[in-house]
């Protein structure tokens, strides 16, 4: 029984291992990390800061898998000719799991947090990974039959699936408003950096509204803010709508949640 427990897609070794094999199939694919140092350093900076924060807020030793999948969610996304940047993202996104909190709840994707962060500030500095696919078809569905697995099993695939679809609904409404193709319109969700965001990001189980409605309205919502900033010309423009919405939405739930809430639809 607990061998079986082990091997399962409820563990929670299996999301760290998928997003390792996204790094080593795009990067075997397109050689997409800027290096291998940069990478292990943004890991192993995001695993000292949950270890130090959690003993100094909780005073216990946590479970790694969370800072793992930050860490190499920063050494993937990141791009920067220096070293700090991967430090400080790493440090930044976990902080803001401890000190962005409402009712025990943090309100940001960790990684999301972070990268949006590094990219306003220090745009001179830092970019994203903007690597696609191209025509090479086979990364991206290996990726996404695994992910559709994974994401499936977790009872999460609708919050990808209503994203996706968005995305491309929206990229066809750009495609028509603008006069671009709509391949090059729909092509950006065929990267790398797109599969890190529909099956880590969005998904998050810690940063998402509790009810699956509500879950696909900020999937769609999110798809709708990004083209919003595609419109004038927001170069990270997922990265920016996650972190606006999100956060926004988690607010909002938790507070509808909140026995004063409740109290004050009672007495209306």
């Amino acid at each position: 029984m607990q061998r079986a427990r082990w091997f399962s897609l409820e563990n929670r070794f299996v999301p760290p291992i998928f997003i390792t094999l996204i790094l080593v199939v795009g990067h075997l694919s397109f050689g997409m990390l800027e290096s291998y140092q940069k990478t292990f350093l943004a890991i192993a900076a995001s695993l000292l800061a949950e270890l130090i924060l959690s003993r100094i807020f909780y005073g216990k030793w946590p479970h790694l898998a969370s800072a793992y999948i930050t860490g190499i969610s920063v050494g993937i996304l990141l791009r920067s000719p220096a070293f700090w940047p991967y430090v400080l993202c790493s440090v930044i996104s976990l902080t803001s799991k401890y000190v962005l909190r409402m009712k025990d709840r943090h309100l940001w994707n960790p990684s999301n947090f972070g990268i949006s962060v590094l990219l306003f500030l220090a745009g001179d500095t830092v970019t994203s990974l903007s690597i696609q696919w191209g025509n090479y078809l086979w990364p991206m569905m290996v990726i996404w039959a695994l992910g559709a697995t994974i994401i499936w099993r977790l009872q999460r695939f609708h919050i990808t699936g209503t994203y996706v679809a968005s995305f491309i609904l929206f990229a066809m409404i750009r495609s028509w408003m603008t006069g671009t193709p709509w391949q090059s319109e729909i092509a950006p969700i065929t990267g790398p950096e797109y599969q890190l965001f529909i099956f880590f990001m969005i998904t998050d189980p810690k940063t998402t509204v509790r009810s699956w409605r509500g879950q696909c309205i900020v999937a769609f919502l999110v798809a709708l803010v990004e083209m919003i900033l595609r419109f004038n010309q927001v170069i990270y423009a997922p990265f920016y709508a996650l972190f606006i919405v999100g956060p926004a939405a988690l607010a909002l739930d938790i507070w509808l949640h909140s026995p004063r809430a409740k109290t004050l639809a009672t007495t209306v």
